[in-house]
């Protein structure tokens, strides 16, 4: 069953987390005193969802979104839409060169992930004395998305500013940068406390709520990227023992409708098309209940994509795949996960669409390597069956899974010299897409290389391919000739936090911008 997440009244208290004019100048009106507000179990868990409304918005926020801005500088998608100068900062972030530090998305993306912390810690720092019956679970939930803002911060800008606690007025809001090292520790130290409190999948109240399982996996992804490989093995080993998680049965389910909150997933999105979004109510840059994203990246109309017998609608035609993962998908002799992941021209036409250049700007179709994506896609069956259709998708995200899970392990015990164990989770997500079984005498790097191309081919278009490149040192070689440069292994801190924050100057900008 679909949740609709709302955000509350509660998010009146964000406004003392912004640094605003409005901050030092007003009083903030209609705001409920927060020493009675946190004495209900009901206002906690109106202040637990809000949390999760802020970390939905990030992810789904019309053009600026974090889905987008990580997936774009990888070697599997394109940026793609109109034409090259369709969301430009979109096509900075996809082409390299020309990322500013006033980049809109990337700054949408920071202060969103701050948003959502600022609210973790005003959840976590009054319920430190609490006695109501859901502290210890909800103070979890705080903690685990608080862990997940920053894993992601310090993945994407390297040395960030860390606040734990709540500003108490306008000079508490300069922080300085703590290093990728001391927030590493943070993350551990909320995961720790996550894990302990969180309920088991299969008793988590609402189904968009995160479980334990979630937190040890995120936990061993966290240490995974530390290089910690031992110490990753057993957080992985809980969550794959455990019979609440794996893979579904077949790849194509895996993005699906029927397979929502379903046994692979670990951090899913819930959206809804039963809110009636149309064009005169649909909130550009704000909360929508549907999925915007589905339309925004739906193959072109305008005559380009001609989509008939695919049981796709035509969308705006970003995030499109490129040569480079239909080539990979045809080496690996991999059809299933392919047809799961994207169409070919050729495969269009055979289904009875067509692809028709001469209707897109200048006789050429922006970005486009010869294939359109279907997962993520533009369903007729996943929209409203009436009204706005473009609006009102229901396809949910799934930001963390399963079959992720499984090639952390991988890569963990192949570090670790595990080479068997390595195999052995390697082969699910192979067999799963109708692949064999590698060789039993595959070892060391060769093995490494293996996990390295199955998560290209089982994550693509999922916004993690950049980033193990970069953590991989691989970035330079996957990437020759794309635009990149060694400082895109960081997004560039925005300007407007460096101008605001007292404690940041422009010798605190990530190197090269």
């Amino acid at each position: 069953m679909k949740k609709n997440i709302f955000l509350t009244a509660l998010v009146v208290f964000l406004g003392f987390m912004a640094c605003s004019d409005d901050f030092t100048t007003n009083e903030p009106e209609n705001v409920e005193d927060l020493e009675t507000f946190f004495q209900t179990e009901e206002n906690v868990e109106a202040a637990v969802v809000g949390i999760y409304d802020l970390m939905h918005l990030n992810y789904s926020k019309d053009w600026h979104s974090a889905f987008l801005v990580k997936l774009l500088p990888g070697d599997d998608a394109n940026a793609a839409g109109g034409n090259s100068s369709d969301q430009p900062q979109l096509q900075d972030i996809d082409d390299y060169a020309n990322i500013s530090t006033a980049n809109g998305s990337i700054e949408n993306v920071w202060n969103n992930f701050y948003s959502t912390i600022a609210l973790a810690n005003l959840v976590i720092e009054n319920l430190k004395e609490s006695t109501l019956s859901n502290k210890d679970r909800a103070t979890a939930e705080a903690k685990f998305i608080r862990a997940w803002c920053y894993f992601e911060l310090t993945t994407m800008f390297g040395d960030v500013p860390l606040r734990l606690t709540l500003p108490q007025g306008a000079a508490d809001f300069g922080l300085a940068k703590s290093t990728r090292a001391e927030i590493y520790v943070q993350v551990e130290e909320d995961l720790t406390d996550a894990i302990a409190n969180l309920p088991s999948k299969s008793a988590v109240a609402d189904e968009f709520r995160f479980s334990k399982g979630a937190a040890e996996a995120l936990m061993g992804k966290v240490l995974v990227f530390q290089e910690k490989y031992p110490e990753s093995i057993p957080y992985f080993e809980s969550v794959i023992g455990n019979p609440l998680h794996d893979l579904e049965t077949n790849v194509a389910d895996v993005w699906g409708i029927n397979s929502e909150f379903g046994i692979e997933s670990l951090v899913e999105l819930g959206f809804v098309s039963t809110s009636g979004r149309d064009w005169g109510n649909i909130a550009w840059g704000g909360r929508n209940e549907s999925n915007l994203h589905i339309q925004l990246m739906g193959p072109r109309g305008d005559g380009i994509f001609d989509v008939s017998g695919t049981g796709l609608l035509n969308g705006w035609g970003f995030n499109l795949p490129t040569a480079k993962l239909t080539a990979a998908f045809d080496a690996a002799g991999d059809t299933t996960r392919k047809a799961a992941t994207l169409l070919t021209e050729a495969e269009l036409v055979a289904a009875g669409g067509n692809v028709d250049e001469t209707s897109a700007t200048g006789g050429v179709i922006w970005d486009y390597e010869g294939a359109i994506r279907v997962k993520y896609a533009s369903r007729a069956e996943e929209t409203a069956s009436d009204g706005v259709r473009e609006l009102n998708y229901s396809t949910n995200f799934r930001v963390f899974r399963y079959a992720e899970v499984l090639l952390l392990a991988a890569e963990a015990y192949n570090k670790a010299g595990q080479d068997g164990n390595a195999r052995t989770q390697l082969n699910k997500t192979r067999n799963r897409a109708g692949l064999a079984d590698v060789s039993t005498s595959l070892a060391g790097t060769a093995l490494f290389d293996a996990i390295v191309e199955e998560k290209f081919l089982e994550l693509a278009h999922e916004g993690q391919r950049f980033w193990d490149l970069v953590r991989w040192g691989r970035a330079a070689t996957e990437l020759a000739g794309t635009g990149y440069a060694p400082k895109n292994d960081l997004f560039p801190i925005p300007i407007a936090e460096i101008d605001k924050n007292g404690e940041l100057t422009v010798a605190d900008q990530n190197p090269g911008y």
